[in-house]
């Protein structure tokens, strides 16, 4: 760890009058310190505070504000994170009485989120995000705005673009929304060509640092970055994939999600998870490594149902078997397959499982079609797909995979059918 890293007490509240899915556990401060760390920075200390009612004014309450002053004091730490979402007025109160600067959890997602963006559409997402959490938080900070630009939590939009004024930043909310817009536009665009030429979507889908990218990269011979750290992929990649040898499918890999995400994350990435809305089979990769696998796959479902996903075909992946300790617990079924992306252990079954899925509803059958009835010929290639087709001295052959549909208008001239 570097000498200059940024030095942090992680504090939460625990609180009954709190949702279930905001408490604070010594899981949530472990992901806490973990996002920490992916920042750039050092944990020095643990706080965890029980009260029946957040406080007003300082969420914690000031005594234990006070506490944690002396305690960062002591330790010589310079930021304070909290495993809440706190309002404007609690972080600045807070700042007050403990000396050092406050951040929540939301804060630091969105400092990585901009460190780790590459791509246009990437930045302006991250980009957008920042300016809605930070548009209600510029009231009152007056000088607190000349320290952003240094520091974890502090990364993005910079302080000449923050020391304008509130109606500035709306405009610019704007811009980036229309950016966007034309994002969005020109991905409407590439899923219609990619319809036209009925390339099913497969978009992977999981927790932060499940391995999505490692198996994406391992079915598809591809070297996307894929490190063992949260957030690792922000921005979108798509690779071609050949399942089988009538089989191709566009593979897509997404953002991980997490606990607590930010609606505005969610919000700003939509341009970039609508795919979701769009992929005709979503991979959801579990680590089973972890632990606390349950809880990550309740997350993400609960995401995948925001974003108007939750009616899509789904094959849970369980990844890192190799790892995994408690192989007996994992459930078994239809539509699960334990694999290790690194190890390549069971991607033959995921394979299976794929072309399984996407072809229900699919028939394969062999046609002679006679020539007078030739126009089926531009039917099929029209409609369905066709893996063969002879001009033979009698009739034509086709193999051909069709849908209910097609398979009715067709059924006079197939010889056989699987």
């Amino acid at each position: 760890m570097e000498k200059n890293c940024e030095r942090a007490i992680l504090v939460g509240l625990n609180s009954p009058a709190l949702p279930p899915e905001l408490a604070v556990s010594d899981i949530t401060l472990d992901e806490l310190e973990e996002l920490f760390s992916t920042a750039g920075g050092e944990t020095v200390a643990r706080v965890v505070q029980n009260r029946q009612t957040p406080e007003p004014k300082t969420f914690l309450g000031t005594g234990k504000a006070e506490e944690i002053g002396e305690l960062a004091k002591n330790l010589e730490a310079t930021l304070i994170v909290f495993d809440n979402e706190l309002t404007p007025a609690q972080t600045r109160n807070l700042e007050d009485i403990i000396g050092v600067r406050v951040i929540d959890r939301s804060t630091l997602i969105l400092d990585i989120f901009a460190n780790r963006a590459q791509t246009r559409e990437g930045k302006l997402q991250v980009e957008l995000a920042q300016y809605k959490y930070i548009l209600p938080r510029l009231t009152g900070r007056g000088i607190e705005l000349s320290r952003l630009g240094g520091g974890i939590g502090t990364r993005g939009p910079g302080e000449t673009k923050l020391e304008t004024d509130r109606r500035h930043i709306h405009r610019h909310i704007s811009k980036l929304k229309e950016e966007l817009a034309e994002v969005r536009k020109n991905r409407s665009e590439q899923r219609r060509a990619r319809i036209k030429r009925e390339i099913p979507l497969v978009a992977i889908v999981g927790y932060t640092n499940a391995g999505k990218s490692t198996l994406l990269n391992t079915l598809t011979d591809s070297e996307i970055s894929a490190q063992n750290r949260l957030f690792d992929t922000l921005d979108p990649t798509t690779r071609k994939y050949e399942v089988s040898d009538t089989l191709e499918i566009v593979l897509s890999d997404t953002v991980g999600f997490i606990r607590k995400l930010p609606h505005y994350l969610v919000e700003a990435f939509k341009a970039t998870l609508e795919e979701l809305s769009f992929a005709d089979l979503l991979l959801h990769v579990v680590d089973c490594s972890n632990p606390d696998w349950r809880d990550h796959v309740s997350v993400v479902d609960k995401i995948i149902s925001e974003l108007g996903a939750n009616d899509k075909p789904v094959i849970t992946v369980f990844n890192k078997i190799d790892l995994c300790r408690d192989r007996d617990d994992l459930p078994h079924g239809e539509n699960i397959v334990p694999i290790s992306a690194v190890k390549g252990y069971g991607l033959d079954l995921l394979r299976d499982a794929i072309a399984d899925e996407l072809n229900k509803g699919l028939h394969k059958v062999v046609l002679h079609i006679p020539y007078a009835n030739a126009s089926v010929v531009d039917l099929l290639h029209r409609e369905a797909q066709v893996d063969e087709c002879d001009y033979q001295a009698e009739y034509i052959l086709v193999r051909t995979v069709c849908d209910d549909k097609i398979l009715g208008r067709i059924r006079e001239f197939i010889i056989k059918e699987n």
